[in-house]
Order: C-alpha cells, then structure tokens, then sequence
C-alpha cells in the first residue's frame, strides 16, 4: 500500500507573513484573526500574532476596528509611504478618516470608532495635519464643528453647502440673481415663440427649454465666481416652480441627448399667472410640501416653523 504524505503547514516566520498577506488580497475589506486561523490551524497563536506585529510594524497592513473586533487590511504602497514612521495609533486614525471619503468625520465619531482617549485624538490630528495628510473643513451642518477629510480631496456639497455657501453664510442676494436671470431667459423664449405667429400647439412646445440651455445662458452671462453645475441650475428652476412662475414636463429623449438621465429629459418654461393668487395659498402653509406631517407636538409643528414665524413678521 503507498504511503499517503500528509502536506504540512510552513511554521516558518516569512511564509506566515506572506500568507497573510494573501489573505488579505483575497478579501480587500479586511480579515479577523480568526480568519487567520482558521486558514492556518497548526500555527500557534504567538508565531500568527509575531507574523501580525511584524506586518503592521513595516506599513504593510492596516489595522482597523468594526462592530465585530479588530480587521487587518492590506495597504496600499502610496499609503504605506505617506505613514513611514506613524505609529499603530496614529495609523488608525488615518484609516478612519480615510475611510470617511469627501463627507469626512467629526473628532467624536473617530473617538468612538478609535476607542481613543480624546486628548490623544486631538494630538493625533494636530500631527497629520501639520504633514499635510489630512485637514478640518467648517460643515455648514454645524457652524461649531469641523470634520477631517483626507489633505487631497475636495469636500462633498453636503459639507460645503455648494455654490450657494461662503465661508459657510447663505449667499441669498447670488441666489436671487440668479432666480432673476433664469426666468428672465425663459420668459424671452416665451416671447420669441409667442412672436413666431406659428400655431399654438407649436408655440407651446418652442417656449420650453432644457436645464442644459439655462445653464449655458447662465455660464455665458459670467455672473457667478464659482462653477455651476447643472444641479445647481435646475435646484434654481425648482425654486422658481414653487413660486408659480415655471413649469416643467418630463419627455423621453433619445440616446445622447445632453442634460437626458435615464432615457427622459426635463423641460421647462415661463408662465405667467391668469388670476391673482388667493391669500390663503399665499400662506407658507399654501405651498408647504410636508403640510400633511405638519401638527402640533410633532417634530413639524405650526409653534416651531420658521416660515410662518417669518411670514407673520411684516
């Protein structure tokens, strides 16, 4: 009968090493020690964790905690370059910011994801951004809070507030030139079609126009100092929409229509109001889209809302 050779496990520190870091490769989102060991049951428990401290101590692994204990992740060679000479801790916090993206993170969420005493997460952070690997953005969210985000990234509108944000104040006189300047264009391609003399069918379809032609009147005027998007000029159409002086339809639109999402394309157009509006729609409760949640002792409250309190102040 020929003898069945049993395929021992390598004990050797190097082969350990490079297992785990195939490991790794196999689940880019990182792996538990007990992942580790179950790959590699006849390896003590003092060689995975030598072979782990090993790993971490040369920047070759992350390591980074979750609900469910410690993860080991394979590091990039950009990444592990940046944080020659950081220690584990420090390392950590860069992960947990990094893993923020462009929305970035608050001290107290790094604190609780970290487990780190705040005295030290605050000198952590003096420290990567004295290097230039991260940096702290004033949210428009909270005007007291800043959240760290990567020192390279551009921070999400979210943060920002967007075009319609300096240094964190509502820019409500750009805002309004900007609600002038995109009706005043609808209104002269309703005029213009009005003019055509054509049937009213056509004049009717020629007064509408696409959130891509707005925003290029726009972009041509020169009136703005930062760059506008099309979501930006079609958050302008919808304010103007509340305010009954635009309407828009949706159309299919072929393949490769510019400004189409999804096959459709939106449309809009000038209106000009045939009766004065009555006082009750005038109301904030008139137009309000979450009139129907709107009670008192709810979280949407006639006592609380600040569109009624500034209505009534005349």
């Amino acid at each position: 009968m020929a003898e069945v050779k049993v395929k021992q496990e390598s004990t050797d520190p190097v082969d350990i090493e490079n297992r785990i870091k195939e490991l790794c490769s196999q689940f880019p989102h990182g792996i538990t020690d007990q992942v580790i060991q179950n790959d590699m049951p006849h390896v003590e428990a003092q060689q995975r964790a030598m072979a782990i401290n090993r790993l971490l101590s040369v920047g070759q692994l992350d390591l980074l905690r979750n609900s469910n204990g410690l993860l080991y992740r394979l590091k990039d060679a950009q990444t592990a370059s940046k944080m020659k000479g950081s220690d584990n801790q420090e390392k950590l916090v860069y992960q947990i910011i990094e893993d923020a993206g462009n929305k970035g993170i608050w001290s107290r969420d790094i604190r609780y994801k970290s487990n780190l005493p705040l005295t030290e997460i605050n000198k952590i952070l003096k420290n990567l951004e004295s290097k230039k690997l991260i940096k702290a953005v004033k949210s428009v969210a909270a005007s007291k809070k800043k959240v760290y985000m990567l020192y390279n990234l551009q921070p999400d509108r979210s943060v920002t507030g967007g075009a319609w944000y300096s240094d964190q104040d509502f820019e409500s006189e750009f805002v309004e030139v900007l609600n002038q300047q995109c009706f005043k264009f609808l209104q002269s391609k309703a005029e213009a079609a009005r003019d055509s003399k054509q049937s009213p069918v056509v004049q009717r379809n020629s007064s509408f126009a696409t959130s891509h032609e707005v925003w290029k009147y726009i972009c041509e005027l020169g009136i703005s100092k930062v760059e506008l998007s099309m979501e930006d000029i079609e958050t302008i159409l919808n304010t103007l929409i509340y305010d009954g002086k635009v309407e828009m339809t949706i159309i299919v639109a072929k393949e490769g229509t510019v400004g189409s999402v999804d096959g459709q394309i939106k449309l809009y157009r000038g209106v000009n109001c045939i009766i004065q509006a009555t006082g009750l729609v005038k109301t904030p409760c008139g137009l309000c889209p979450v009139f129907a949640d709107c009670h008192e002792g709810g979280e949407i409250s006639p006592s609380n809302c600040i569109y009624m309190t500034e209505w009534l102040d005349f």
